[in-house]
């Protein structure tokens, strides 16, 4: 049985204590009439936490760090980044601060985190501050992230600060309050090499080994099997990006964490009209983040991650250098492997467990898929959240998804042939997203002061499979009038 829920917040220091040379000890702003917008009740509970202690006033001030709990020492965290292929060697939590960490109903450590908190050390004369829409937009991405299955960071809730922030014009100001497993990112161990500390860097490798990946500890080369295991996980969770027609816009690498974990919800989108060549980032000018290439750039990062390590990994730099290359190899085979048994899966066809002992008429199926949806420009959640109709003898809803229904024909012919299960597909391909013009809906309404829009696109995310009356429009197509479609950073 689990304990009473808690009416108070108690946090650890952990990171501040462990690691100075990585962190400020700083204060958020206190924001002059904070009002909850948004508290996610199913994650409080999970942290052991009564939400209603988290709405009332005392609850409002740990929620915006004004009021920090007794013992915890709120620290801006200090990282280094590739930032769209550029490096920067000092970065850090520049509008954000990690208040501490608390352990949840299940005894699991997790950060809380503010985003939009006012300046630190490492805001490069930025003002810190964050808007209404952007910290809505990671509350609604990230909830629907995880309402899908895929790691992501939590939002735990969204407060009104009660004072302006200028951007293109002025916005109302917001604090996010975020729970992860933790915030150590690859920029992490890029800083902490910069500052050339041997000790420094086995420190924090250590840290990421207890906290998220213990069985490496047993190994043989500790080091070497975290490195190995956070390969494995970033090539399954850009699989599951790549499966849902997530696009994350801003893969950098103070952006990827340690954990799995998707993290920093900015200039991110789901596609609406398929097309490889994605990008909704206005700052992504070259499209180096689009849709397509997202796999080739985590490969990217986890090769920066590699060079930081590389002192952990053996005395011999050379045969350093060996050892990464031959685990950042596994990559692309583990991201081939998650996307194709996660596209076999969508498709309502037998897993695809073992690559070579699967029929190549299913393969071929299965490749031809996404060169049909480009070639058709075809809605990428509607199309297959139709299959399952398709599959049941009812064709006209995917056929409806393209100006020339010929090729879809073609391939639902050989697909049909190959017995799909529809019940499957029902429980693999959800009918509700965070579809970009709901969204926008949504955040401008929230804006102006009427959370209804946002309520509303909550609880259809937040149970994407389940196909409920009175939210037809939730799982509908763009309006034809709708985009092109950009979203912005919020800095």
């Amino acid at each position: 049985m689990r304990p009473a829920l808690q009416r108070s917040v108690v946090l650890e220091n952990r990171f501040a204590r462990k690691f100075p040379e990585l962190s400020i000890s700083w204060a958020a702003d206190e924001p002059p009439a904070p009002r909850l917008l948004v508290l996610n009740g199913r994650l409080a509970r999970e942290l052991g936490l009564d939400p209603e202690y988290l709405r009332s006033e005392k609850g409002i001030a740990v929620l915006t760090g004004a009021h920090p709990p007794d013992g915890a020492t709120p620290v801006a965290q200090g990282y280094a980044g590739h930032q769209f292929g550029s490096y920067s060697p000092r970065l850090g939590d520049g509008r954000a601060l990690l208040l501490g960490e608390l352990r949840d109903a299940d005894s699991r450590l997790r950060d809380l985190h503010l985003k939009g908190s006012g300046r630190t050390p490492f805001s490069r004369g930025g003002d810190g501050f964050g808007a209404v829409g952007p910290m809505l937009r990671e509350y609604i991405l990230s909830e629907s992230m995880h309402a899908l299955g895929i790691p992501t960071t939590l939002s735990l809730a969204v407060t009104a600060t009660g004072h302006d922030v200028l951007r293109e014009s002025r916005l109302p100001g917001a604090v996010l309050t975020r729970v992860a497993s933790s915030h150590l990112r690859v920029g992490s161990f890029q800083y902490a090499r910069a500052l050339d500390d041997p000790e420094l860097l086995q420190r924090l490798a250590d840290e990421a080994i207890e906290r998220h990946h213990p069985q490496a500890a047993d190994t043989e080369r500790p080091y070497l099997a975290l490195f190995h295991a956070v390969v494995a996980d970033q090539a399954t969770l850009i699989a599951q990006w790549m499966l849902v027609g997530f696009v994350h816009g801003v893969m950098n690498t103070d952006n990827m964490t340690i954990s799995g974990e998707t993290i920093d919800y900015g200039p991110c989108a789901f596609i609406d009209a398929f097309d490889p060549a994605a990008v909704f980032s206005s700052i992504d000018a070259q499209g180096r983040y689009a849709y397509r290439n997202q796999p080739v750039m985590a490969e990217w990062n986890l090769a920066r991650l590699a060079e930081a390590m590389l002192p952990l990994f053996d005395d011999d730099e050379d045969r350093a250098v060996e050892l990464a290359m031959e685990s950042l190899r596994t990559f692309r085979t583990r991201y081939s492997d998650a996307w194709s048994a996660g596209m076999f899966e969508k498709l309502g066809l037998p897993p695809a467990t073992d690559v070579e002992s699967q029929d190549q008429p299913a393969h071929d199926v299965v490749h031809a898929t996404t060169d049909l949806l480009a070639a058709g420009a075809a809605d990428y959640t509607s199309f297959f959240r139709a299959l399952a109709d398709v599959a049941r003898g009812e064709r006209e809803s995917a056929r409806a998804l393209f100006a020339d229904p010929a090729p879809f024909d073609d391939w639902a012919d050989t697909w049909l042939a190959l017995g799909p299960d529809a019940a499957r597909m029902d429980r693999i391909n959800p009918a509700y997203i965070p579809r970009n013009h709901l969204v926008e809906e949504a955040l401008q309404a929230a804006t102006g002061g009427d959370l209804e829009p946002l309520n509303r696109l909550l609880e259809a995310v937040s149970a994407p499979y389940d196909v409920r009356p009175g939210l037809e429009r939730y799982a509908a197509d763009a309006p034809t009038e709708f985009g092109p479609y950009v979203t912005f950073c919020g800095t």
